[in-house]
């Protein structure tokens, strides 16, 4: 107990921190060696087994970091480090912009405002798996779909709510979070995305896009007094100034952003006349794609060839965030398992009666209300997703029955917090209060966090 009471407080002390905008990775890794020192002191344990000692047990702790920057650099490290690389080089050269703009065209045969904000969030949800990072996604959609929605009298806040939620699910074989929720799995991504992200995503989407039709008409109507007449020409020059500085490229290069993903799907997935491919070969096969198709667009070779440190410097910057938060989060929990607070959590859970069904709301309730706190999905994603497999172990359940809910938990509350990047970032381009935004967000995205449930439990 006593172990349990000193990692409730670190954590609430950490909470603070990362709320305070401290540097989250610093903030996980010293609260993690705080507890790691701890459990020393009081002789909770080893912190590495044996065999990886250093003889010390205050030196064992920099040990454990070492033998996990090493493992997570060289495997799951890697496979972000690449995606984001590919996104980047996406970015570039206006592949993920040519995609939003193709993908938008059939909101002009609709002719109801709110019909058109519910159609591009279904368009939002299908192109994200493709654009993978939330607040990239966010920018591109404020350019591209944000002055279709207030040329049609729909406010600012409501545009932007919608928006904001586009990416509230992280999916696709490209998500740091899918990558690392599959590799506890002990499945390929791409088949944690099939079998497993689709089902829940696809209820979880058709409720959000319900409950915005509903949700921003009414706010609209209440606070708005209702549409705007007219079309709102100096909103849209204002958020399409980017497009005029920066003109399309060819509308073929939309296809570019899905190379790998259908490369993963028939080859991957589908094991097409037996060929077997991962997802970094898959994203090495769209990026010489990518390059071949911007060689014959601008007949540059210095000029492509020396593109390809877009793709390199994207995957350092997904290193210096990503991977090194991943480490973080799980030097953070090495703290909790060394004072024994998890073990202790289970089995009082345990105790009281809880199943393995009541098991899955307790830690997708940790893990949600750590997103709304800290304002990320990645963090507390990568600090708690850890335990899934013992917890499952525990309670004869599937690591996969833990981890799937407990994702999609932290990704959709992160668009529930005014602190989160996406947000503070459409938020300032729209005008808008981002403490407003998320008033608007509230709504459909609990009514998601109830679907997730609902759908896992039926699933598992």
């Amino acid at each position: 107990m006593l172990g349990l009471i000193i990692a409730l407080l670190v954590v609430t002390v950490c909470g603070y921190l990362i709320i305070k905008k401290y540097k989250a990775q610093a903030v996980l890794i010293c609260g993690g060696f705080i507890m790691m020192a701890v459990a020393i002191i009081f002789n909770f344990g080893p912190i590495v087994p044996a065999k990886l000692s250093t003889g010390f047990s205050w030196f064992d702790m920099f040990k454990f970091v070492d033998e996990l920057a090493s493992k997570r650099t060289a495997e799951l490290g890697l496979m972000i480090m690449v995606c984001a690389g590919f996104a980047k080089y996406m970015e570039k050269i206006g592949a993920s912009r040519a995609m939003v703009h193709v993908a938008v065209k059939p909101l002009s045969l609709l002719r109801s405002p709110y019909l058109v904000l519910c159609g591009g969030f279904l368009i939002g949800q299908v192109l994200h798996p493709f654009i993978p990072s939330a607040s990239g996604f966010g920018m591109l959609l404020m350019v591209t779909m944000y002055p279709i929605y207030i040329s049609l009298g729909i406010s600012r806040t409501a545009a932007t709510a919608v928006i904001g939620t586009n990416g509230c699910l992280d999916l696709g074989p490209a998500s740091g979070n899918s990558i690392l929720a599959a590799k506890y799995a002990g499945i390929s991504a791409v088949d944690y995305f099939v079998k497993y992200q689709l089902p829940p995503a696809i209820a979880i989407s058709l409720v959000l896009v319900v409950c915005h039709y509903f949700v921003q008409r009414w706010f609209d109507k209440k606070y708005e007094g209702g549409l705007a007449q007219g079309f709102a020409k100096q909103e849209v020059a204002a958020t399409t100034e980017k497009d005029k500085e920066e003109p399309l490229p060819p509308l073929f290069y939309a296809i570019l952003p899905a190379v790998p993903l259908l490369l993963m799907l028939v080859f991957g997935y589908f094991k097409f006349q037996g060929i077997k491919m991962d997802i970094n070969v898959a994203l090495f096969i769209g990026f010489a794609v990518a390059m071949m198709a911007e060689f014959f667009r601008v007949r540059d070779l210095k000029k492509v060839l020396s593109s390809m440190q877009i793709f390199f410097d994207g995957m350092g910057v997904q290193f210096a965030t990503v991977v090194t938060l991943i480490v973080a989060g799980e030097t953070f929990a090495k703290g909790l398992t060394s004072l024994g607070a998890i073990d202790t959590l289970i089995y009082s859970a345990q105790s009281a009666g809880f199943g393995k069904d009541a098991m899955i709301v307790l830690m997708s309730g940790i893990i949600t209300a750590s997103s709304l706190v800290m304002g990320s999905g990645n963090a507390p994603f990568f600090a708690f997703s850890s335990f899934a497999p013992d917890v499952a172990a525990k309670v004869g359940a599937e690591a996969v029955n833990f981890l799937l809910p407990m994702q999609l938990s932290a990704s959709v509350a992160r668009a529930m917090c005014p602190i989160t990047a996406v947000i503070v970032a459409i938020s300032g381009v729209a005008g808008v209060s981002p403490f407003d935004v998320v008033k608007r967000t509230a709504i459909p995205l609990t009514a998601g966090l109830l679907t997730v449930q609902i759908v896992t439990f039926f699933m598992f």
